[in-house]
């Protein structure tokens, strides 16, 4: 395999004696262990696929371990193949049937990379101040979880965390739902949604609950600059909220105004309008309503 330098692209996907990886390829049968929710935590380890999330891992430092994709699909994006042999990336040409087997799309892209998992611990994120995370408290639903990823990350958020018994934010799904927002933001996996509570309150951050039952209008929270200061907001699951010991023990029970005839709006719906109404009280220059200490 050669690499042109001055255009960062591959000029040969593969030696034409080297033969294409096979689903029994020992790498492929490794890699596609990765599905398995175990297989991932012992080898700290899992799968992107699609050049979006390749790309995004690309430009995480050390993230990405190894580049599987079809001729087709090396060819079509050889400039982030070629991306990744010059970092020393393994990148290895392989049949249609073995990239099938590493993928979970109907019609996949031709690529798939294998990544090694980046979260942190909440020490380390709220270390570095973030003015908006999200907490998601056992929240199951893979595709819910990573379209609030995406949004997080749109909205600016610092940090996403996982707490209690919450899907894995590595399965599949969920990384194909956060659209590479995944590489962006800082990951946390805490077992104890309360302990979390406590670190994000003692790190100076207004915890605010999302329910449909809560005290608060977000509306008119955001009117009297109740959001324009460092925020978490917590979310629970679609089928059954937060749990009312979480949601009691934050600053502020919170409903999103319905104003139609819908009955209720979903997870990924309901924190896209609190996280894009907390980034916009927290915008520069944002001071309306605010009080005098914010």
């Amino acid at each position: 395999m050669s690499v042109n330098p001055q255009v960062g692209r591959l000029d040969h996907v593969r030696a034409p004696d080297q033969p294409l990886f096979t689903p029994r390829t020992p790498r492929i049968v490794a890699a596609r262990r990765l599905h398995r929710r175990r297989d991932r935590d012992a080898t700290g380890r899992f799968l992107a696929e699609g050049p979006q999330a390749v790309r995004e891992a690309l430009a995480a430092p050390g993230v990405l371990v190894e580049l599987f994709g079809t001729p087709a699909g090396l060819d079509r994006y050889a400039d982030l193949a070629g991306i990744a042999a010059r970092a020393g990336v393994p990148v290895s040409g392989v049949t249609d049937d073995a990239l099938a087997a590493l993928t979970e799309t109907v019609a996949p892209q031709g690529i798939v990379a294998v990544c090694a998992r980046l979260d942190v611990s909440i020490g380390t994120a709220l270390e570095r101040r973030p003015r908006l995370v999200a907490a998601l408290a056992e929240i199951r639903d893979p595709g819910n979880a990573g379209t609030v990823l995406r949004t997080a990350d749109a909205a600016g958020a610092g940090a996403v965390v996982f707490a209690g018994d919450a899907v894995d934010p590595y399965n599949g799904k969920c990384v194909r739902s956060s659209a590479g927002s995944l590489f962006h933001l800082d990951v946390v996996r805490a077992a104890d949604p309360a302990e979390v509570l406590a670190e994000l309150r003692a790190a100076g951050l207004t915890v605010l609950a999302a329910s449909g039952y809560g005290e608060a209008d977000l509306d008119d929270l955001a009117d009297s600059g109740g959001l324009a200061r460092p925020t978490a907001w917590l979310f629970g699951s679609e089928a059954h909220g937060l749990p009312a010991e979480l949601a009691d023990a934050a600053d502020a029970r919170v409903r999103v105004p319905l104003h139609g005839r819908a009955e209720s709006l979903n997870l990924a719906a309901a924190a896209a309008v609190c996280l894009y109404a907390s980034a916009r009280a927290l915008r520069p220059g944002a001071t309306r309503g605010a009080p005098e200490s914010a």
